[in-house]
């Protein structure tokens, strides 16, 4: 949704900044450890992690707060064209929630780790074949680059529109008018704690902790 600049709202519930730096240091797990067979529980654990969390955000972009929702970042061919343009003149259109090649970004990355999580699981249960192992690395390595376009991407767009938009995923807060902020409830800090349980529950439970 485009904006119009005011005051510091929520856009950013909780549950989704978990999720957001809960996948990302999974992601950096997952890479570290995906050459040495030493680490191979780690590397599937972070692999299994990251296939909870992307179950719960497709449930949470159905039921989730304003700005969470996919109906939110469903940009059509026109609306992604006019943003590149505005890019290329310079002058872009700001967005309070994720921008057109933002979404774009994401929708790639929930379906390519949902395909990595199942070959993965494949690989770890000796099922299948060797084309498993291929199609993994590949998708692997194509989700590095996907994530590092959308780094460069995040920064570029910070600087574009003169806002901190780590620091935005960190507090939740962005500049916008009072009558686009998100809601803020008691039950998304419930939902949130629940998830950060959930995953250390299956951490230790992975380990034989309990």
């Amino acid at each position: 949704m485009k904006d119009n600049k005011s005051q510091k709202i929520l856009i950013w519930d909780l549950p989704t900044r978990v999720f957001h730096w809960s996948l990302a240091i999974c992601f950096i797990g997952a890479v570290l450890t995906q050459e040495s067979e030493k680490y191979r529980l780690l590397h599937v654990s972070f692999g299994y992690t990251m296939l909870g969390l992307i179950v719960f955000r497709l449930l949470w972009g159905i039921v989730g707060t304003r700005y969470s929702r996919f109906s939110s970042f469903l940009f059509g061919f026109k609306e992604i064209k006019e943003y590149i343009l505005g890019l290329v003149r310079n002058k872009p259109v700001h967005y309070l929630g994720h921008n057109p090649l933002g979404s774009i970004a994401i929708y790639l990355i929930l379906v390519i780790i949902l395909g990595i999580s199942i070959t993965g699981y494949c690989i770890f249960n000796d099922i299948g074949s060797n084309w498993y192992s291929e199609a993994h690395e590949l998708m692997a390595n194509f989700l590095i680059g996907i994530v590092v376009i959308h780094i460069l991407g995040v920064i570029a767009s910070s600087l574009l529109h003169k806002e901190n938009l780590v620091r935005s995923m960190l507090t939740g807060l962005k500049q916008g008018a009072a009558q686009d902020a998100s809601q803020g409830r008691s039950v998304y800090l419930l939902i949130a704690l629940a998830m950060i349980a959930g995953i250390v529950y299956f951490w230790f439970w992975q380990f034989g902790v309990v």
